[in-house]
């Protein structure tokens, strides 16, 4: 691309929009300039156009993104077939095996959720279409991680702020690279409590009728309940006739 296509401006807006997540559901002006690394002057102006067109609210401190955000995410529900697509084998698979079962994509250092089918709550966070999670220590992301070369992969790796979340993350980015390679080997990814204490999961790739990864699919259980070890068994070959089903249709 050439420089003279890149609309700055715009991009200091998407950097803005970006800032705020679940953790930080109201930010001020001087959040954001902070988070997004934008001076104060640029991170006011964005604030406050949002504001004007209704995409934020503010009390004259505090920022807050409103429901009409959504209209943004919506646009590329609408114009994906992929969550349709996925959905009823998703809830096939779910209502099967009695577990909550995603399907995630892969964008920069995270992996979105598209479609969810929940039969209960199996973490702290409330996941929908839409949620993020880091790549390097969820089941999808290892399995999205493993399709790539490895010198992307590696990349990836060097992005993200690969912290412990529990005492079980792998974060070294060496051991992360011999998982993957094992994941690339077997063709699924196994988490155990690596993301979050008390959470395991399983994932597998899924490929379109070409060939190609698009997306992945997972299984999530309570540690308590399933044990990481019996996941295999206990899961993979419904998780496996769900990708064989969805690579017909996946285009």
């Amino acid at each position: 691309m050439r420089e003279t296509d890149f609309v700055g401006g715009f991009a200091k807006g998407l950097s803005v929009i970006e800032a705020f997540d679940e953790t930080r559901p109201r930010l001020s002006i001087a959040d954001v300039s902070r988070t997004t690394g934008l001076d104060r002057a640029t991170a006011r102006r964005c604030l406050l156009t949002l504001a004007e067109l209704g995409y934020a609210d503010y009390d004259g401190k505090f920022f807050a993104l409103t429901p009409k955000i959504l209209r943004l995410g919506h646009a590329y529900l609408a114009a994906t077939p992929l969550p349709t697509l996925v959905q009823p084998t998703l809830d096939q698979l779910s209502e099967r095996t009695g577990q909550s079962a995603s399907v995630s994509v892969l964008d920069g250092t995270d992996i979105v959720y598209i479609a969810r089918a929940a039969q209960k709550r199996v973490m702290s966070i409330n996941l929908t279409p839409g949620s993020r999670l880091p790549v390097y220590c969820a089941s999808m992301g290892r399995v999205l991680l493993a399709a790539l070369p490895e010198d992307d992969a590696k990349a990836i790796l060097s992005r993200s702020d690969l912290k412990a979340n529990t005492s079980h993350t792998l974060t070294a980015p060496d051991e992360i690279i011999a998982e993957l390679r094992r994941v690339r080997i077997q063709g699924y990814a196994l988490i155990d409590q690596e993301l979050e204490l008390g959470l395991c999961s399983i994932a597998v790739p899924l490929e379109n009728d070409r060939g190609r990864i698009v997306a992945a699919l997972n299984i999530g259980a309570p540690a308590a309940s399933v044990p990481a070890a019996a996941l295999v068994e206990r899961y993979l070959p419904a998780l496996r006739e769900a990708q064989s089903a969805l690579k017909q249709v996946l285009r």
